[in-house]
C-alpha cells in the first residue's frame, strides 16, 4: 500500500516538490554557515519524495541548545512559510475522502519543515 500511496504522490507533485527542497539545499550549502540548513533541506526532501512508511521521530538528545537556536533561525528565514504551506495542502486534501491519506502526509511534512534541527525520519 506504501507504494501505491508513494507512486501517486510522486506523480501529483512530490518529484517536483522534492526537487525544489534539493535546489535549495544546494543553494544553502554553497555557503559555509548554510551547510546545517542545506542539510535539513536534503532531509525533508528525503521525506517529500516518498513520504509512504516513513515517520518524523525527535533524536534522543537533539533538542539541545544549538538545535534550538538553528530552529529559530530556520523558522523566521522560511520555516514557518513551508509549514503554512503544507497545513494549506493538508487541508485542501482533507475535503475530499480520498485524499485523506495525502493530508496526513502533509501534516507529517509540515511537522518536519516547520522545526527540523534534533528530528529524524525513520521507517515503520
Amino acid at each position: 500500500m506504501n507504494f501505491i500511496g508513494n507512486l501517486i504522490w510522486l506523480i501529483f507533485g512530490g518529484f517536483f516538490a522534492a526537487l525544489g527542497y534539493i535546489f535549495g539545499g544546494i543553494l544553502l550549502c554553497c555557503t559555509i554557515i548554510g551547510i546545517p540548513f542545506g542539510f535539513q533541506c536534503f532531509k525533508i526532501a528525503g521525506l517529500v519524495l516518498m513520504p509512504f512508511g516513513k515517520k518524523v521521530v525527535t533524536r534522543p538528545g537533539g533538542d539541545g541548545c544549538i538545535s534550538l537556536f538553528c530552529n529559530i533561525i530556520w523558522l523566521l528565514s522560511g520555516g514557518l512559510y513551508t509549514a503554512f504551506i503544507h497545513l494549506v495542502f493538508a487541508i485542501l486534501l482533507a475535503i475530499t475522502i480520498i485524499g485523506l491519506p495525502f493530508a496526513k502526509q502533509h501534516l507529517k511534512l509540515m511537522e518536519l519543515s516547520l522545526m527540523p534541527f534534533g528530528k529524524d525520519v525513520v521507517y515503520v
